[in-house]
């Protein structure tokens, strides 16, 4: 396997083989390591921020007296954590500090705040079916 590539120097195409692909990248890595560990925080950031995540489509549905959303399908980036989904949740419903929030899968029981969408919807959504979220403003179930 060959690539190719244009030399800076002469503008003549140079070929580089497999092999030298390979210390290329070995170097970079190796590089890395070198580094503070803050910078090779800050590289890894810049790397993997850069890598597009999927959406995950989930189902909000109110218990109890909670409020009706007047949009219940939302899709979320599979990063966010149910943390931020209800930080999102308390602001869009308008909630005040002291109104208490509790997320359900399921019907089944509570997440932990550091949970991801996308661990949730890969346990509890099989396939292509939305992950469903219950939200109530008092204890429902668990």
């Amino acid at each position: 396997m060959y690539e190719t590539r244009r030399n800076e120097h002469d503008s003549t195409i140079a070929k580089d083989t497999l092999f030298s692909w390979h210390y290329r990248q070995y170097c970079l890595i190796t590089g890395l390591y070198m580094l503070e560990p803050w910078e090779r925080l800050l590289f890894n950031c810049a790397i993997f921020g850069m890598a597009e995540s999927a959406k995950v489509e989930i189902l909000l549905k109110a218990v109890g007296d909670a409020p009706i959303l007047k949009q219940n399908k939302w899709t979320v980036d599979e990063r966010k954590t149910v943390a931020e989904l209800s930080i999102f949740l308390r602001s869009y419903m308008k909630l005040n500090d002291s109104d208490s929030l509790l997320l359900f899968i399921n019907q089944c029981f509570a997440p932990s705040p550091d949970q991801t969408v996308r661990n949730l919807k890969e346990c509890f959504a099989p396939g292509d079916s939305k992950l469903v979220i219950n939200y109530s403003k008092t204890q429902a179930w668990g």
